[in-house]
């Protein structure tokens, strides 16, 4: 098995700096790939992506120097299962609101007797379609697991969510806590932004990965003054739908 380097560099607490993918296109990400970022969501919870879909670009990004996080829809086991053997490494699992949520995402990136996974790699790109043979004895080891805090509930759950072994990190989830706090989409109020610094103190102090999004660069840097170290600075949709907003405005004439 490959070892992981993006597990590496993030327990070195040095910035990983990323963008999210949600336009669902291996080819796209292949462009986006060579673009030098250390790290790339590719999301199936809020883009159309799906297993296969996921797999091809595991494929493309393969022979590019960004490392590929898998964004799930929810954290369910048989998902979870059949991405992992898809090769996935670095998975990212939303709405975590407890510590037994947590627990039950480490059980379900671990082989028996520590885990739950299913035994099944061997068929499949995670192994080298069982060309590894030592897949089975350093899966465990290489995968990296970052769980999305993003609600109340979840903050309240916070230490509790840090304390279990295997959690590699928790990524802050900005839109969904300011709505669940009542502001809507207004992430930068002012009561949302300071939950989010001291979550992010929180997760620093228990020598965990501190992860967050935004498209503003001076909260991105703020982010990363404080510790964060696992930061996204925008999409590929904005940054599609930006760039043609702007192509346009300079040659428009009416």
């Amino acid at each position: 098995m490959p070892h992981n380097p993006f597990k590496s560099a993030l327990a070195t607490g040095t910035p990983q700096i990323g963008l999210w993918m949600a336009l669902a296109s291996p080819y796209i990400a292949e462009l986006v790939a060579g673009a030098g970022f250390d790290w790339l969501v590719v999301d199936s919870e809020h883009a159309p992506n799906d297993l296969r879909s996921i797999t091809q670009t595991l494929a493309i990004m393969a022979a590019k120097p960004s490392a590929a996080v898998v964004r799930v829809p929810i954290g369910e086991d048989w998902m979870i299962k059949q991405l992992l053997d898809a090769g996935v490494q670095n998975l990212l699992v939303p709405m975590v609101e407890s510590a037994q949520q947590a627990h039950d995402m480490v059980a379900a990136v671990r082989y028996p007797p520590h885990g739950r996974r299913g035994v099944g790699a061997m068929l499949g790109r995670a192994s080298n379609f069982g060309r590894d043979r030592d897949y089975l004895a350093q899966a465990d080891a290489n995968i990296c697991l970052l769980l999305q805090v993003e609600s109340r509930a979840g903050l309240a759950a916070l230490d509790d969510i840090l304390a279990i072994d295997g959690v590699d990190g928790v990524f802050i989830g900005p839109a969904d806590l300011a709505a669940d706090m009542g502001f809507g989409n207004n992430v930068a109020a002012p009561e949302v932004q300071t939950t989010i610094d001291s979550a992010l103190l929180r997760i620093r102090a228990a020598s965990k990965t501190a992860g967050i999004l935004t498209s503003d660069g001076n909260l991105a840097r703020h982010y990363i003054d404080i510790g964060a170290n696992f930061v996204g600075i925008g999409n590929d949709v904005a940054v599609l739908v930006n760039a043609l907003a702007a192509l346009r405005r300079n040659f428009k004439t009416d």
